[in-house]
């Protein structure tokens, strides 16, 4: 059995926490509605969001050895799941009330996931050309351009909007990763340009997804995100980067695809704001869980 299994699976609950800390610190960070990197510094300032990073980075060094061997369109498509530890963490701890379809949403997730894991099969990675080195460099002016007007959203609306372009820039990050995975030294991963590619589209992905996650969502946010980042991923890793599916289990990948993909944006639908947003001089106390935030009066 590959190794990337037990990496994919580690990965899953170390994003899972990441959303539920990041998101936490977002509530109680002043709301942004300019495309301003200083959101990140005033995040850095809250220890939940440096631990909830923590969870992040360590999720990504997860993905990006489970890239070494398993297909891009299940990797990314794996991110979703851990919107589902999100949401129990979320439940279990802060005491989140979740409707019907969302918890509905999130089992139909856990079998389109499930049939992915049935039809993937591992294989080592194809070298990107220049033109996919050129293409990435080009996603990231396009992401920042579009993420310079999304921000001007808000509510559920922003929060998708945002959620979206980070889910691009992470699914960019993704894509320069499956290939850089394969270096055999450190002169190789340094002097690849692939390197610094997804470097850049990673700040860029979680500038985007703490404006996301500011509008009042974590599900809509990160449901956003996932939806839009597995598409991308899946058609560069099957195309160019020599992705693999068992044969015979094509269709078992693409009904997985689909209902992996349909749950996570009808998530965008149905999910509820978790929290309302604090400002940087709140009307009345706050909750120590950042779950709720009520004005004075009610």
């Amino acid at each position: 059995m590959s190794p990337g299994w037990f990496y994919l699976a580690a990965m899953i609950a170390a994003y899972g926490v990441a959303n539920l800390l990041q998101s936490m610190a977002a509530a109680r960070t002043t709301v942004h509605h300019t495309f301003d990197p200083q959101l990140l510094v005033r995040l850095a300032c809250h220890r939940t969001y440096l631990l909830g990073l923590v969870c992040q980075v360590l999720g990504f060094v997860l993905a990006f050895v489970a890239r070494r061997d398993l297909p891009l369109f299940l990797v990314q498509a794996s991110v979703a799941a851990g919107l589902g530890v999100t949401a129990l963490l979320g439940v279990l701890v802060l005491k989140w009330t979740l409707p019907v379809a969302e918890v509905a949403l999130l089992v139909l997730l856990l079998g389109g996931i499930t049939a992915l894991v049935l039809s993937a099969q591992p294989a080592h990675s194809r070298q990107l050309g220049t033109e996919g080195v050129v293409g990435l460099a080009v996603a990231m002016a396009v992401i920042g351009v579009l993420g310079f007007f999304a921000v001007r959203l808000h509510g559920a609306l922003g929060s998708v909007a945002l959620g979206s372009l980070a889910g691009i820039a992470f699914s960019a990050a993704a894509i320069a990763a499956r290939p850089l995975a394969m270096e055999q030294s450190a002169g190789g991963y340094f002097s690849n340009p692939l390197l610094y590619l997804l470097i850049a589209h990673s700040i860029v992905g979680q500038l985007l997804l703490g404006l996301a996650m500011q509008r009042g969502s974590t599900t809509a946010a990160v449901a956003a995100m996932d939806a839009a980042g597995a598409v991308p991923a899946a058609i560069v890793g099957l195309l160019l980067l020599g992705d693999r599916i068992h044969p015979g289990r094509e269709w078992l990948a693409a009904v997985g695809f689909v209902v992996t993909l349909g749950a996570v944006i009808a998530m965008t639908r149905y999910a509820e704001p978790q929290h309302h947003h604090a400002t940087a001089r709140p009307a009345s106390g706050r909750r120590p869980d950042g779950a709720r935030l009520h004005p004075a009066g009610r």
